[in-house]
Order: C-alpha cells, then structure tokens, then sequence
C-alpha cells in the first residue's frame, strides 16, 4: 500500500478519537498542488521546445527555479509551514499536560494518590502516548514524502532547504524534545510494568517496541525506530562535560545539557536556574541566540537516567549540591560587599 493511502486510512481512524482536536498534513490536497504544477511545467516546456532549438530543452525543462514557481511558493511551502507549526504546537501541549499527569507534584500529587485507589489510569495515559506517537510520527514522514516529491518534480533542492528551514525555526517533529520526552514516558512505564508481578506485560508488548535506551555503550542512546529503513538516534551526552546527561533540559532549539552545563554556559548560577540567563546568551553547540528563556526540565528523561544507572545519578547529585553549595555563598558574600558598599 502507498504512503497516502496508508496516511488517508490513519486520518480515518483516528479522527474521530484524537485528530479532531489536532492540525495535520493536508498531503492530498498538497499533492494535487504538485500534479498541477508539473501538468503546467510539461506544457510549458512542451510550448518552448517548439518553438525554440532542442539543443540544451531536455535538461533545462527539468529544473523549476523556486522563485519562478509561484503556485508551489503560494499555496505549498506556505501551507506546508503553517502545517508543520501548529502539528508541533498541538504536540507539545499535548505531551506536556500528558507528562504533567504522569509526574505530579504538590498538592496534584496528593490528588492523583487518592485518585488511583478508585481509577487506574496508568492505561489510559499510555494509550494517549501510543496515539501522540502515532500522530507525530504520521505527519513526520508524511512532511517528508512530500518534500522529496516536491524535488522530485521540480529537479531543485528546495524541499531538502525547507527542511533546514523547519530544524531553524524548532518545528521539525522528530528532533523535538517533547519527542524525546515521550520516548522516556514510554521507557519509564515499561519499567514500572516490569517490575510488578501478573502484569502480563501488556504494554510491553504493545506499546514499547518503538523505543530503546541503551547507557552501556560508548555513547548513550535513546533510539525511536519508526520502521525498518527509518530510525532515530538522540545522544544522551553532554556536549559540555561529555559525560551522561544529569539534571537535563532542552533549550528552544532542541539541544541536550545538564542543568549545571548550561547554567555554566549562559553565565548564571546553578540556583537561579537556566531560565534566568540573559537574552544575549548563546546556545553553546549552534550559537542560537534567545534558546534559554524557552528551556525546557526533561523530568521524564531524569526519571529515566535515574532508574537505569542510580549509582552514577547519586554521585551526580552530590557533585551539583556541592557546586551550589559553594556558588551560594560565593553570591550571597558579593551580595553583602556589595551593600556595605566594599
């Protein structure tokens, strides 16, 4: 079965439980836009090579400059982007009020204990992970297969640049945190699920094929595997300190620290946290400007390095209570200088 029939059976499906309340790809629609822009190519080109020499047409009518196309810029990449960007919007906040569930804290805590005596609901919130999965990773590929026709047609590289465009402006899908973050929502369920006895793995069996952690190798991973031909990996490193991420969190354009990491990066204490960084700070891997104040606490993902490797994670913990410990009062003894006036 092609991709868009399969895309067309799953809008089906799913329409009435969960995409009625969610933006996706129009690809139908996007690709009839490319069918008639290609019918109205031949016949132009067909119109050209008649009345001009062949010498140099049957290369020249293959390649359509982006500029020229005005009804792929009109009614195709503008669509396609406002697409991409409410499907990334929808996504994110439906993963974060999924996870907010899943790690309560506060008063919501005590609520969601009292809860469980009468409801499980444990069930009920891997299915909506199975469904936020489904639906992110439909309209990734669907996004994809679009783009590759579209330079397919037109014999130009301006799908391959808007993909670029979409890693630049945080909408491609399969490199968003909150994808990472529902990989270790996953994970940790099917932890929870092992260790308790005449749970018959259920979820693990239908629910967790899709994603794998490994912190054993050289580098740790966490692998979303889509299909066979088509898997992701996310390193689980530091880019600073090089060692396995402790305390991460995301900024706004998509790359991995620990907190202490990138509190060291923007200038600011670990205390105040990674959110108070100037605006001018820069992230330390692609130099975008403006990604702190967006940060995002990976608290699934910590949860996760925490149950896998507890004796790296408690000596982590000692080592970033030290260095508050000691930045503290480093700050609070310039602060008292300071208004003494020394």
């Amino acid at each position: 079965m092609k991709f868009g029939a399969t895309y067309e059976e799953y809008l089906r499906a799913e329409q009435d439980k969960f995409l009625g309340q969610c933006s996706h790809v129009e690809y139908k629609r996007l690709k009839k836009v490319l069918k008639k822009c290609r019918v109205d190519r031949s016949l132009q080109a067909d119109g050209t090579n008649g009345d001009e020499q062949q010498e140099g047409s049957d290369e020249s009518s293959n390649i359509c400059e982006c500029n020229s196309c005005t009804l792929c810029d009109r009614l195709f990449f503008t669509e396609l982007n406002k697409e991409a960007s409410e499907i990334a919007g929808c996504f994110r906040s439906r993963v974060q009020r999924l996870l907010h569930l899943h790690v309560p804290s506060g008063l919501q805590r005590c609520i969601w204990r009292f809860r469980q005596c009468f409801i499980d609901d444990q069930q009920i919130m891997v299915q909506e992970g199975r469904m936020l999965l489904n639906y992110v990773t439909m309209n990734a590929i669907a996004i994809r297969k679009i783009l590759k026709k579209y330079d397919k047609i037109h014999g130009s590289v301006s799908g391959r640049d808007f993909k670029s465009k979409m890693q630049t402006e945080h909408i491609e899908l399969l490199q968003s945190p909150w994808l990472i973050e529902l990989g270790a929502f996953h994970l940790n369920c099917d932890d929870s699920d092992a260790d308790e006895p005449g749970a018959g793995g259920f979820f693990k069996n239908e629910f967790f094929k899709n994603f794998s952690c490994d912190l054993s190798g050289a580098q740790p991973l966490l692998a979303l595997t889509i299909s066979e031909t088509l898997k992701y990996e996310y390193s689980l490193t530091c880019p600073i300190c090089l060692d396995t991420l402790f305390n991460p969190y995301a900024l706004s354009c998509g790359h991995l620290f620990c907190k202490a990491c990138a509190c060291g990066a923007a200038s600011v204490y670990i205390f105040q946290g990674v959110k108070s960084a100037p605006p001018e700070a820069k992230c330390p891997v692609c130099r975008a400007v403006g990604v702190f104040g967006r940060a995002v606490h990976m608290t699934e993902l910590e949860l996760l390095l925490k149950r896998r490797d507890k004796d790296y994670f408690a000596q982590r913990l000692r080592e970033e209570r030290s260095v508050m410990v000691k930045q503290a009062k480093e700050y609070w003894d310039s602060q008292a200088m300071l208004s003494m006036g020394i």
